[in-house]
């Protein structure tokens, strides 16, 4: 998983002695001298994380790393300042300026390579997310903008697992200052919990000693409803192993002890706002693929969708040999319907066709708007009398009950007709078949409208 790594430091035998460390674990290793050459790798070649010394000429670590983190194209950058204060208002201060993490010269090379390893298994977890927002605005699903982390890291919910009473109460105290906190003391409990409430972080003691710790934190990653959940551990002083052990089975973050609460509050308003990007990243990508698939209209799904999954049915009947059967509907005197009473009331009518037919086919079945008043169903495991019973209940039920078009409640009776198709070896694509289907479609039409035919090949 080794990925490209931004080394900071206005020292060049500092810069040597982490590109060699670095290149021995196969990372890519890009180096900066100072703070505006470091902004301008950033940007010219995007690393997964950077190494940022604090103590620079000019501008300093803690400028270089707000700078990153206030612009939107490198806010989700991890950023681990490096240096050899020691003290915690400096790892405080750190924090608070968007570092991710803060690391203590000389460097342990197994903290080191843990810390890059976790920060650049999230950077490209966030990659992925940002990719497919862009896709799904090239797709057609609006602009992917890039977020910044902007949240404060307040009001969040939190989980407090400890098994001493007065070590749980102490860090619930602290936290409900700025917090909704839960606290728990033993691992059943904090399984339990976790899996329902929906905390946007939990902390653990890894020093608990009724119940294994590092176990817990395996389980809450393994755990659909907590996977994405960050998580926040309390290790002895200077115990890297364990440190190193919980950030490669996913733990987000680590404090040392003697817990400093300052250090404390900053590393989870860090964990919190990281879980609200990527909640927001998330939701923008969900929010842009409802909007890529749907018709705005009468929600059915598109056109685009419909041609991208009727490929994948198409294709999947053919591998399993099952049946597979497509249905076009065309609505009668739609033109005329338009002219005589207006586009607000075309717009009514495909609105109550398209409720219409998702009412009376299967939950397996996909229903789309194909363009205009052309609609398509597409019918899985139906050969062509499944394929007969669902049309003709679809025709039956279009203009068996009169369309309300308007406001002063004016009706219209509608009729439609339909053409139909099944999966045949002569199809090479699912567009032959959905071609049959259209042909059929037309034949219907010219056999007086409000009626199915289905295409028999020869």
């Amino acid at each position: 998983m080794p990925g490209r790594v931004l080394v900071v430091d206005d020292l060049l035998p500092n810069l040597k002695l982490f590109e060699a460390k670095l290149a021995a674990e196969y990372y890519d290793v890009d180096l900066a001298q100072n703070g505006e050459m470091a902004l301008a790798r950033a940007h010219a070649h995007p690393p997964d994380i950077v190494l940022l010394d604090i103590m620079m000429p000019g501008m300093d670590g803690y400028e270089v790393c707000r700078r990153l983190k206030s612009d939107p194209e490198t806010a989700h950058i991890p950023v681990v300042m490096v240096t050899a204060l020691s003290d915690s208002v400096e790892r405080v201060r750190a924090l608070e300026a968007g570092a991710d993490d803060f690391l203590t010269k000389p460097i342990n090379d197994l903290a080191l390579f843990a810390r890059v390893r976790s920060l650049t298994r999230l950077k490209m977890m966030l990659d992925e997310l940002r990719l497919r927002e862009q896709t799904i605005s090239d797709f057609g699903g609006g602009a992917a903008a890039p977020l910044p982390l902007d949240e404060s890291g307040d009001n969040a919910r939190v989980l407090v697992v400890d098994d001493s009473e007065i070590e749980r109460d102490f860090l619930a105290d602290r936290l409900k200052r700025t917090h909704s906190v839960s606290a728990v003391g033993t691992a059943t409990e904090a399984l339990d919990l976790a899996r329902t409430a929906g905390f946007d972080l939990i902390v653990i003691n890894l020093l608990i000693e009724s119940f294994d710790p590092l176990r817990l934190c395996s389980q809450l990653r393994a755990i659909d409803e907590t996977r994405q959940t960050p998580i926040l551990v309390i290790v002895g002083h200077d115990d890297v192993e364990r440190m190193a052990k919980a950030l490669d089975l996913g733990v987000n973050d680590y404090l040392m002890m003697p817990l400093d609460v300052n250090e404390l509050g900053a590393r989870v308003r860090t964990q919190v706002r990281r879980k609200r990007y990527q909640d927001r990243l998330r939701q923008n990508y969900q929010r842009s693929i409802a909007l890529a698939a749907t018709d705005g209209l009468t929600g059915l799904y598109n056109r685009r969708y419909l041609s991208a999954h009727l490929h994948r049915m198409f294709m999947r009947a053919g591998n399993d040999g099952r049946p597979l059967a497509v249905l076009m509907l065309d609505i009668d005197r739609f033109k005329q319907l338009n002219d005589t009473y207006g586009h607000d009331a075309g717009d009514r009518v495909l609105q109550a066709i398209a409720d219409r037919m998702s009412r009376h086919v299967r939950g397996v079945d996909l229903v789309a708007r194909y363009g205009g008043e052309e609609f398509v169903m597409v019918l899985p495991d139906s050969d062509h009398r499944s394929a007969h019973e669902v049309a003709e209940r679809v025709r039956a039920v279009i203009s068996g009950q009169p369309i309300v078009i308007d406001d002063e409640g004016t009706k219209v009776t509608v009729t439609a007709s339909l053409g139909g198709a099944q999966r045949i070896p002569a199809d090479q694509d699912a567009d032959d078949m959905l071609r049959r289907a259209d042909q059929a479609l037309y034949r219907a039409k010219a056999a007086g409208r409000d009626c199915f035919i289905f295409d028999r090949p020869t």
